[in-house]
């Protein structure tokens, strides 16, 4: 979840604003049903109803949603803006809406939950000929060299600092993507298009291509920069290119196992793909390099995952295995009994002092386990 300082960043991003406003400008009518998919704090919300909307709702899990309420108040758009806390594949609606706006990509469009929650809107929240922002996000792919951030990311594991080898830490982050901001000059291959998504029509929430990328200058190859170019509505557009103004969104930065040398005239066969695996992706992508011979062996070869870059300890991994016959530690008893409580006749109060006769060792006092059950209250009451 972003705080309210990341919000802001968002709103200051002229670009991005700019854009999103004009594709609303383009689809709101004073008869429109807007539909506000992760309003955070509701800017979109209140340009629909700047620009006539005649309802607007806006969905948003996370408790942003109240200041969302305090500014739509501030603008006298309160009685046209029903706001719904929730994720919106939980929410149904009085009428379906006539426009969709949304932007929960993140670095990248394969965010969390992104793709099944348009594809879910798309389906119920919409009329037959409603309209959906974006309309769809093309992804591209370089090779770079990304020496400097190359180079902050390992260093700490490879500098043995007092004499120490933390090597060990190094698979680690060579297998994790991040946020970076790549620009044109590093590019060292031709750009390729690995994906395109209509969210019309998409029905995938994964995606797997294999690109290859001709390198145009020689140099050290660091990794794989990614970006997207989107189509908001007609040609009103939006993109984090290398050549264009930084946005919010920055790149995406996949890295090598180690750097390697390019040629121009080389060229470098890249498998890339991002599978949902529960709230989140997991990258995985692998990289061959071929010179100007194309010689059927590869001069280098690297297979990398995010997969790879989590820590789990080995009894966590066995408690997930398909086999594993689970059964309930204190904390899952502890939590079973305060559900098992909230059975719309007790408050709070009374759901702690019961939890504390239950598990005395573990709360000498009530009011000790008056916090947990607030938790559990805030979470699934």
């Amino acid at each position: 979840m972003y705080d309210v300082a990341a919000y802001g960043k968002m709103i200051a991003d002229e670009l991005r604003m700019s854009a999103y406003a004009a594709a609303l400008q383009e689809c709101v009518t004073s008869d429109s049903v807007v539909v506000d998919i992760g309003t955070g704090t509701g800017i979109f919300a209140l340009l629909a109803c700047k620009l006539g909307a005649r309802k607007v709702f806006a969905i948003e899990p996370s408790d942003a949603i109240e200041l969302a309420r305090e500014t739509a108040k501030a603008n006298g758009f309160e009685n046209r803006i029903e706001f719904i806390q929730d994720v919106s594949t939980r929410v149904s609606l009085p009428e379906p809406g006539d426009v969709i706006i949304s932007d929960m990509r993140g670095v990248l469009p394969f965010l969390g939950q992104h793709i099944p929650s348009v594809i879910d809107a798309r389906r119920r929240l919409l009329k037959p000929d409603g309209v959906l922002i974006p309309e769809s996000d093309t992804l591209w792919a370089a090779v770079v060299d990304g020496g400097e951030l190359y180079k902050r990311y390992r260093e700490p594991w490879e500098s043995e600092p007092f004499g120490l080898d933390l090597r060990a830490g190094r698979r680690y982050v060579v297998n994790t993507w991040r946020k970076a901001y790549v620009g044109a000059e590093e590019l060292l291959s031709s750009e390729q298009c690995w994906a395109t998504l209509v969210y019309r029509t998409i029905d995938e929430v994964k995606i797997r291509d294999v690109i290859n990328l001709a390198i145009t200058k020689s140099g050290l190859s660091h990794g794989l920069s990614v970006w997207f170019n989107s189509i908001l509505h007609g040609k009103i557009s939006l993109t984090n290119h290398p050549e264009a103004p930084e946005l919010i969104y920055g790149r995406g930065f996949f890295p090598w196992e180690r750097p390697v040398e390019v040629d121009a005239g080389d060229h470098v066969v890249i498998e890339l793909r991002a599978d949902l695996v529960g709230d989140d992706y997991v990258w995985t992508w692998s990289a061959r390099f071929f010179g100007k011979d194309s010689s059927a062996k590869p001069r280098a070869a690297f297979n990398q995952s995010t997969f790879a870059a989590g820590l789990m300890s080995p009894s966590k991994l066995r408690k997930v295995a398909s086999s594993f016959v689970p059964k309930l530690s204190e904390d899952g008893e502890l939590e079973k009994f305060i559900l098992s409580l909230f059975d719309g006749t007790r408050s709070i109060e009374n759901v702690a002092r019961e939890v504390h006769a239950r598990f005395p060792n573990r709360f000498q006092r009530w009011e000790q386990a008056l916090d947990e059950v607030s938790k559990v209250s805030a979470e699934f009451s």
